[in-house]
């Protein structure tokens, strides 16, 4: 993929798989909900002190893959260094968040149960990508 068609794959809502390094023991990966617009930085909410806080904040870095599971498949991998830690976002922001994957009234209802001053987000910088997209790819059907 070239680089604006792996930035626009990665801004289109996709359930996000984060990978965080950790100590004597494989990489945390687990799925995330993710903003991010083309040329600009991810961005990963989570409680603060959760497992995913804890690790990010000692490793400094993470991984997001994002992947199309149907014909033709496709893939992308951003990785990079965390630039920001913001703690206790506004309403607003974190209900943006989860407006990308869900219908605004339901983003909300949903950002009202959890308490934003225990919440962070994590802005990670794009450094490194990785890709794949089989649309090329005649399967002869």
């Amino acid at each position: 993929m070239s680089s604006a068609d792996r930035m626009a794959f990665l801004a289109e809502v996709r359930v996000g798989l984060i990978a965080i390094t950790r100590p004597e023991r494989a990489p945390l990966a687990v799925p995330i909900w993710y903003d991010y617009e083309p040329g600009g930085d991810v961005l990963v909410m989570m409680g603060i002190g959760s497992l995913k806080d804890r690790l990010l904040r000692e490793a400094g870095r993470f991984s997001l893959c994002v992947q199309q599971g149907e014909v033709p498949y496709k893939y992308v991998t951003a990785e990079g260094p965390v630039v920001a830690f913001e703690e206790g976002p506004s309403f607003e922001r974190t209900a943006a968040i989860a407006a990308r994957y869900l219908p605004r009234e339901q983003a909300e209802r949903f950002v009202s149960q959890i308490p934003s001053e225990g919440q962070v987000i994590v802005r990670m910088r794009p450094e490194k990508w990785l890709s794949t997209d089989y649309s090329g790819v005649d399967l002869g059907g």
